[in-house]
């Protein structure tokens, strides 16, 4: 099989209301989507999201990424098989992870296409419908009541607070939400680098002394500070996520020698692709630590990637996987459907998407 042609479009994708996080606000995301279409008449689609603040891509990094490296490498080649297309795309230069991970959803969508199943079944088809949770960004104790109140009456039992902007004002956030939304909603939290070890010591004691029932807490230190993270694991009960501080397996490795977390949280535009998050995953596994797969502001067509692979891995046991809902529209025909927190996924092959409105060719 070879590879014909590739397109590169841009995808703006404008949220229904700000969202914040201890990093950022984002108002808006400009993504790339990357179509590959084979010899045979098949096609793939891809999806890069692009967050500077986490990954250090831009959508014209990415654009010129995928023109100068990965189109002059797959085009005309002789692709043997997704772990061929897969490794030609992981080593052909290091960072860019979110250039990586688009080209890698296309050649598997195209793959599974060409071999009329769901991607999930190509990857191992463990189950058919997965659950995500809904994420409420950080603002005023009030604003996330009423968001946290919104996301349990449209049936969701998991909400991830974002916190991290000061310990105080933060204890009232998840006081605030937690009695608003009562004792049967799990509650999950995510500081998003915004303490020192210290700190985050001070207040997940607090939120424990409080027994206000925190399921995990995310990422509760820099990226860069493993031994701060080990030093908030081994200081505390409730159980401590890496995110930031997990990119590659090559990180995983590291986060598992030094029994650093307690959970994994994986995302394709951090791993680079469908491949790397798979053997994050398997690392995982093998140490006896469950993973979450989690997103940045993708559309449904990555998030649809994100759940087949969700859907084959059975030590992906959490999903924050609702970008989408956070989207002013949805522009994908196909792919995963969501009902409440259920996603379901596609009877037909690959991504089972059809085509992706509004889509602009990107300046070259």
């Amino acid at each position: 099989m070879k590879i014909e042609e590739i397109n590169i479009y841009s995808m703006q994708l404008p949220l229904k209301k700000p969202f914040s996080t201890s990093l950022h606000t984002v108002e808006e995301s400009e993504n790339i989507v990357l179509e590959v279409r084979d010899d045979d008449g098949y096609r793939g689609l891809g999806e890069a999201a692009p967050s500077t603040a986490v990954t250090g891509d831009t959508a014209g990094s990415v654009q010129a990424f995928i023109e100068g490296y990965l189109k002059p490498l797959l085009l005309e080649e002789e692709i043997k098989g997704y772990a061929h297309a897969s490794s030609l795309i992981q080593n052909c230069a290091t960072g860019n992870p979110g250039a990586r991970a688009a080209a890698e959803i296309a050649v598997f969508d195209l793959f599974a296409r060409r071999q009329g199943l769901p991607l999930y079944q190509l990857l191992g088809g463990y189950e058919e419908t997965v659950r995500t949770d809904m994420t409420v960004g950080v603002s005023s104790p009030e604003e996330m009541e009423q968001d946290a109140r919104e996301a349990a009456e449209a049936g969701f039992s998991t909400l991830k607070l974002k916190v991290g902007k000061n310990i105080e004002e933060d204890l009232r956030r998840v006081r605030t939400v937690r009695g608003a939304v009562g004792e049967g909603i799990s509650v999950r939290l995510d500081a998003n680098q915004g303490y020192d070890r210290k700190e985050a010591v001070r207040f997940i004691e607090k939120l424990e002394s409080e027994e206000l029932d925190i399921e995990l807490i995310e990422q509760p230190v820099p990226a860069h500070d493993i031994k701060g993270l080990k030093y908030v694991t081994d200081h505390v009960l409730t159980p401590v996520m890496a995110d930031e501080s997990l990119f590659s397996p090559e990180d995983a490795i590291r986060l598992l020698r030094e029994e650093a977390c307690d959970i994994f949280n994986i995302k394709l535009m951090k791993a680079g692709g469908l491949r790397p998050a798979v053997k994050i995953n398997d690392a995982a596994e093998s140490a006896g630590i469950e993973c979450m797969l989690g997103c940045m502001l993708e559309s449904r067509l990555a998030i649809s990637a994100a759940a087949h692979l969700a859907a084959a891995c059975r030590n992906i046991t959490r999903l924050d996987l609702d970008a989408p809902l956070l989207l002013d529209e949805d522009p994908v025909v196909g792919g995963v459907r969501y009902e409440g927190e259920l996603m379901k996924m596609p009877a037909e092959p690959g991504l089972g998407i059809d085509k992706i409105k509004n889509l602009e060719e990107a300046d070259k």
